[in-house]
């Protein structure tokens, strides 16, 4: 028997996350499906989403979120199997590292609809739903690196920190149609990508020393909070942002 909370108010609901083929995303899927809500994800990992899809029966969409008509389509597709959305987590992303020196024009603007953009987009293409039904939850992936003064990946942090001030002007203005917005912040997550290409001993011997936990976070420990964010159970709560990082920041 789980140890975790089940929520009655996610059972038969839709909800679309972003990025949900693999690392952090797919963890969500994997939550909500448990929940029996019906997902649907998006991704432009064909093999792992077809996998993913497989084992959790949620509905999956190619899409390349950077390309906002092929999102808008992706969303199209899901809801008109799924129903209007009643949560949207914008997980998609990446950290991929770079030098100041190196960014030109081309690659901050490709990072930023690769970190920020399609979390406006994707938020603009659920919200007709949400409005008619007048109640919806949007989860928008943030990260702690910023909060830190991180370096080695300016654009990417300028990104997230941006998510912050999109969440808060999200919440704003939909709060009258009963519509959420909130951003989870997580510190440093034991996926596969960063296990593979970050993480070292000594890295890790500086994490935990930094941690008040001392011990490794992993996917599940963000889509837990995101299964609350997403639930009645958090209902009165918009606008704000949650730190999932064992107590680092």
């Amino acid at each position: 028997m789980s140890a975790f909370a089940t929520y009655p108010s996610l059972k038969n609901e839709a909800v679309i996350v972003t990025g949900g083929a693999s690392g952090i995303g797919a963890s969500i899927v994997e939550h909500f499906a448990e929940q029996g809500a019906r997902v649907g994800f998006l991704d432009f990992d064909d093999k792992s989403g077809r996998a993913l899809a497989e084992k959790t029966k949620a509905t999956f969409a190619h899409c390349d979120l950077r390309d906002v008509t092929a999102l808008k389509n992706a969303v199209a597709k899901v809801e008109k199997q799924n129903g209007p959305t009643l949560a949207l987590v914008n997980n998609a992303g990446r950290d991929d590292r770079h030098k100041i020196e190196d960014v030109t024009p081309e690659y901050w603007d490709e990072r930023i609809a690769t970190n920020l953009r399609h979390q406006f987009f994707a938020a603009q293409a659920v919200i007709p739903g949400m409005r008619a039904r007048n109640r919806g939850s949007i989860i928008n992936m943030g990260s702690i690196s910023w909060l830190l003064a991180e370096g080695g990946m300016p654009v990417y942090l300028t990104s997230k920190a941006a998510i912050t001030g999109l969440t808060r002007a999200l919440a704003r203005d939909l709060g009258p149609d009963a519509i959420r917005a909130n951003t989870v912040l997580p510190g440093w997550i034991m996926t596969e990508r960063q296990l593979t290409k970050w993480m070292t001993p000594e890295g890790e011997a500086d994490l935990l020393k930094e941690q008040c936990l001392k011990e490794r976070l992993y996917p599940p420990d963000i889509a837990r909070m995101v299964l609350w964010l997403a639930a009645d159970d958090s209902r009165l709560v918009t606008a704000q942002s949650f730190i999932v990082d064992g107590g680092w920041t």
